[in-house]
């Protein structure tokens, strides 16, 4: 990578009037204006000599710039311009950032779909004067996958951003098989601000990663397709096919099913169809899975197939950078439009599957007990996607991704936890649906879970 480059710039008759501060005296010029050079005050700007390269910059002179750059063109009568369009898409231009001598203006975020590696700025009578400047398009990203989970020869949707098909270099999509080598996928449909691509998954799609090519580079998915946990940066907690023998291990065992909804063996189901949820109900009956460790020991060791800790399972040690993950299904008829599903991790100080005692390990354990599942110090996550209008997944499976550190923060009622999450903490996990402080209309949910997984995603 190049060195960095920082530069203490200072920009002759560079200042800037707020209209806030003068609101009378930021007026239009008339004529064209004029463009000396062009000075990038962003952090980075992307060197075309290598993909993925960047070279740090604080005001360096400049002829192209990545989309979402802020840039300074220093020239004169720049208060003449009332529109600028890089290529063919518009910036948008502040009035309290454009003096006589100076302007700025942040390069538009969206892919030009006519290149012409222009700056086009239009004063008050439609004249247009033109600046050689070129936008320098990164190479792809890939965020997430809408079902992890899909069958061979099903269409996915892959997000991300600059998912770029050129004539001449088109967009390509690769799964790995089962020999670890490169399928490639067929391209269905690609959105026009490229920030999505529908993919067919190959006949011979295996466990792995997921890899993107385009004209401008390429890009290897930080998560895996048909994910089951490697034990290094991804494990698996629940698939409920006894991957890991952990399963119902509280008060509460609901039902695992196997059937026709089913996408790799067996699920956890939460809902039976009938049951009825609203704000106010408390039914753990119905609506809670819970998977304390331990066994009834007089002292527990958590040594058991089915009673072990989960941090026994899973490396936590820096569980902020680490996400959870699960496919879900909220069928048609049985939408879901009330209470949140609570998914709370607790330490086996707060709560286990036995008496409250003292462990192999001399700490003391919890026993079992729902105390701090209704109350507001154990962090919690809080989903609840019914609030933007999903109440259900058209009868689909979806993977749903919460990053631990941003998502587990909550108390039962929706505001912030007063407690504070551990490695040790992930001990236990339930999931619960409950209330969540946010209202919502009486419903029978049924909610289909399953792969139940944390990793470094």
């Amino acid at each position: 990578m190049k060195a960095l480059l920082i530069a203490s710039v200072t920009l002759t008759g560079f200042s800037l009037t707020s209209c806030e501060d003068e609101p009378d005296k930021y007026e239009i010029a008339s004529g064209n204006p004029t463009v000396y050079y062009i000075r990038c005050l962003s952090s980075e700007v992307v060197d075309k000599s290598a993909v993925n390269e960047q070279v740090m910059t604080n005001g360096q002179l400049v002829e192209e710039a990545g989309p979402q750059s802020t840039l300074c063109l220093v020239g004169e009568n720049l208060r003449s311009i009332t529109e600028m369009f890089f290529n063919d898409q518009k910036a948008v231009l502040n009035n309290s950032y454009i003096t006589d001598n100076t302007l700025l203006v942040t390069v538009p975020k969206n892919v030009p779909k006519a290149v012409t590696d222009k700056i086009y700025m239009i004063n008050s009578k439609n004249d247009t004067t033109t600046f050689n400047f070129h936008v320098v398009i990164p190479g792809p990203t890939l965020f997430s996958m809408d079902f992890e989970y899909a069958k061979p020869g099903s269409e996915v949707t892959l997000s991300g951003r600059y998912l770029i098909d050129d004539p001449a270099v088109p967009l390509q999509v690769f799964f790995k098989n089962a020999n670890d080598n490169d399928t490639e996928a067929a391209v269905k449909s690609i959105s026009d601000d490229y920030t999505s691509v529908v993919v067919e998954v190959p006949a011979d799609a295996a466990e792995g990663n997921i890899t993107i090519k385009n004209v401008y580079g390429e890009v290897t998915s930080g998560f895996m397709f048909m994910d089951s946990g490697n034990g290094k940066d991804s494990w698996m907690l629940f698939d409920f096919d006894g991957k890991t023998g952990l399963s119902n291990h509280g008060w509460h065992p609901q039902e695992i099913k196997s059937d026709e909804w089913s996408i790799s063996g067996n699920y956890l189901q939460l809902g039976n169809g009938d049951a009825t949820m609203d704000d106010e109900i408390w039914d753990d009956s119905h609506f809670s899975f819970e998977y304390w460790p331990g066994n009834w020991k007089e002292t527990e060791d958590y040594t058991d197939a089915d009673s072990r800790r989960l941090i026994d399972i899973a490396d936590f040690s820096a569980w902020e950078n680490m996400s959870m993950k699960f496919e879900m299904c909220v069928p048609k008829n049985n939408p879901w439009t009330a209470c949140a599903l609570q998914i709370i991790p607790a330490s086996t100080s707060i709560v286990t599957n036995g008496n409250a005692g003292t462990d192999i390990y001399g700490l003391p354990t919890g026993g079992c007990n729902n105390v701090y599942i209704s109350g507001d110090e154990v962090p919690r996550a809080l989903y609840r996607p019914w609030t933007s209008g999903i109440n259900d997944t058209n009868d689909k499976w979806i993977t749903v991704t919460l990053p631990l550190k941003s998502n587990f923060i909550y108390g039962y009622k929706g505001g912030v936890a007063t407690g504070k999450l551990t490695p040790e903490s992930w001990s236990s996990l339930v999931l619960f649906l409950a209330s969540g402080g946010v209202s919502g209309t009486p419903c029978t949910p049924v909610l289909k879970i399953d792969n139940i997984r944390v990793g470094k995603y």
